[in-house]
C-alpha cells in the first residue's frame, strides 16, 4: 500500500481505529466499520481502510452472529437484502474502477454525516410487512453501492433492520449477519480490483487483535454506562468526523 505517512503513525492509527471501534461494538453491538473506515480515513484512501477492514470485521460478525438464536428465520427473511447487497457492491465497484476516486473521502464524509444525524434524531421508522418484498432489494442494492463507494456497510440497512422492529436478540443476529455477507461482499469487490495484497496481512492482522481487545472492553463496559449516553457520543463523534472528512474532500 502506497502511504505517504510514517508506517509507525499508520501502524499506530491502526490500532487506534480498531481499538475504539471494537468498544463502540462491545457496548452498542455495531460500529465497528463506520468508526474503523472513519478514523482510518483520516490518513489512507477508503479502498485502502476497506481493505484493511475485511478480516477484523470478518471475525467480529461472526462472532456476534453465532450467539444469536434464530439464524435460519433471519436467513429465510433477509436474502432479498443480502443478495441485492451483494449484487450492488460488486456492480459499484465494477463501475467505481473506471472512475477517478479523489472524490471517495468526501463520499466517506457524508455516509458519516448522514448515518449520526439519523441515530442523533429521535425518529422512529417502521417498515410494514406488505413493504418487506420490494423495500428490501432497494435498500440491499443501495447499501451495496455505498459500501463499493466508501467501505461502508451500515446506510440504509442498518435503519432498515431497525424499522422491522424485531427483539432485540434477534436484531443483534440480523446486524451480525447483515454485516457478514456486506463483508463477503467488499471483500470479493476489493479482491476483484485487485485491492486485496498480501501487504494488507499485516496491518489487517493487527486490526483483528485490536477489534477484539475493543470489543472485549466494551462489553465490561456496557453494564457500567448508559447506553444512551454512550450512542449520544458515539454520533455526536461520528458527525464531527463525517464534517472533517467532507470538507477535506470537497476542498
Amino acid at each position: 500500500m502506497d502511504f505517504s505517512l510514517p508506517p509507525l503513525f499508520i501502524l499506530c492509527t491502526i490500532l487506534f481505529a480498531f481499538t475504539l471501534a471494537g468498544v463502540v461494538k462491545g457496548v452498542i453491538g455495531m460500529g465497528l466499520p463506520t468508526v474503523a473506515v472513519g478514523i482510518l480515513g483520516l490518513v489512507m484512501a477508503p479502498a485502502q481502510a476497506a481493505a484493511i477492514l475485511v478480516i477484523p470485521s470478518l471475525i467480529t460478525n461472526v462472532w456476534q452472529l453465532a450467539a444469536g438464536p434464530r439464524f435460519g428465520a433471519l436467513v429465510r427473511r433477509m436474502w432479498p437484502l443480502l443478495a441485492c447487497t451483494c449484487l450492488g457492491t460488486w456492480g459499484g465497484m465494477w463501475v467505481f474502477a473506471g472512475l477517478g476516486m479523489g472524490w471517495a473521502p468526501a463520499a466517506l464524509g457524508l455516509v458519516l454525516i448522514a448515518y449520526a444525524l439519523l441515530g442523533l434524531s429521535a425518529v422512529q421508522l417502521k417498515v410494514p410487512p406488505h413493504a418487506e418484498p420490494w423495500l428490501a432489494p432497494l435498500v440491499g442494492a443501495v447499501t451495496g453501492v455505498i459500501v463499493a463507494a466508501t467501505g461502508i456497510f451500515v446506510v440504509p440497512a442498518v435503519p432498515y433492520l431497525q424499522a422491522l422492529e424485531l427483539e432485540r436478540e434477534d436484531l443483534i443476529q440480523a446486524l451480525g449477519l447483515n454485516f457478514t455477507v456486506s463483508t463477503i461482499a467488499l471483500a470479493g469487490g476489493l479482491a476483484q480490483a485487485g485491492l486485496l495484497q498480501t501487504e494488507v496481512a499485516g496491518p489487517a492482522l493487527l486490526a483483528m487483535f485490536a477489534a477484539l481487545a475493543g470489543m472485549f472492553l466494551g462489553q465490561r463496559l456496557r453494564a457500567r454506562i448508559s447506553p444512551a449516553m454512550f450512542r449520544r457520543c458515539f454520533f455526536s463523534g461520528l458527525l464531527v468526523l463525517g464534517g472533517h472528512l467532507a470538507l477535506r474532500g470537497l476542498f
